[in-house]
């Protein structure tokens, strides 16, 4: 059998490492750099139904000629170990006046967890309408093993949504960020 030609091993090499960089980059492109500008793009667009991050003033007077159908849909990551719920199914409200809901979540592990809960809303026209001034998707809630928690939700649904609305769902997931968090202080070290 004839010896392999030093030509045909170095090519071989050549095209191994440029498609293991092409991997490298690949996988750096989706987890560094695309979710950044998804974010951007959503914030942009209001693509998602993502509602503001952080919370605004009441100042609208109530419009309480007009109800508004406000439906709450809960889910968790389907490996988290969570029970989360919202503590009623819907309400009826007046565009510009304050309302209260909120969720329940327990912690079913005999560990410590950090959660985050990401807020959705459809339709999307309703997005930049559905004003929250208090809520727990601000900021990572802890929790000890075996703890449940309620979790509040301030809400005012802008006067100026388009009339054509008379249903708004807000949904929110509640994610397991304990191994984001962990491997994130890994990378610092």
């Amino acid at each position: 059998m004839p010896e392999p030609q030093p030509q045909k091993q170095l090519s071989n090499r050549s095209l191994t490492a440029r498609l293991l960089v092409f991997a490298v980059g690949m996988f750096a492109f989706g987890f560094l750099v695309l979710p950044p500008l998804y974010d951007v793009f959503c914030d942009i667009t209001g693509f998602g139904g993502r509602t503001n991050s952080t919370a605004v003033a009441a100042s609208e007077s109530p419009d309480l000629t007009r109800t508004v159908r406000i439906e709450f849909v809960t889910t968790v990551n389907q490996y988290a170990p969570w029970s989360f719920s919202a503590d009623i199914d819907s309400m009826e409200v007046h565009p510009g006046k304050m309302y209260f809901a909120t969720f329940s979540a327990s912690n079913l592990s005999t560990d410590e967890l950090v959660g985050q809960a990401v807020p959705s809303v459809v339709p999307v026209v309703a997005n930049e309408h559905f004003q929250k001034i208090e809520c727990f998707c601000f900021t990572s809630q802890e929790f000890a093993a075996n703890e449940t928690r309620a979790l509040p939700l301030q809400f005012i649904i802008d006067p100026d949504l388009p009339d054509y609305v008379d249903t708004i769902t807000l949904s929110y997931t509640l994610f397991d960020t304990a191994p984001v968090i962990a491997s994130a202080a890994t990378v610092r070290e």
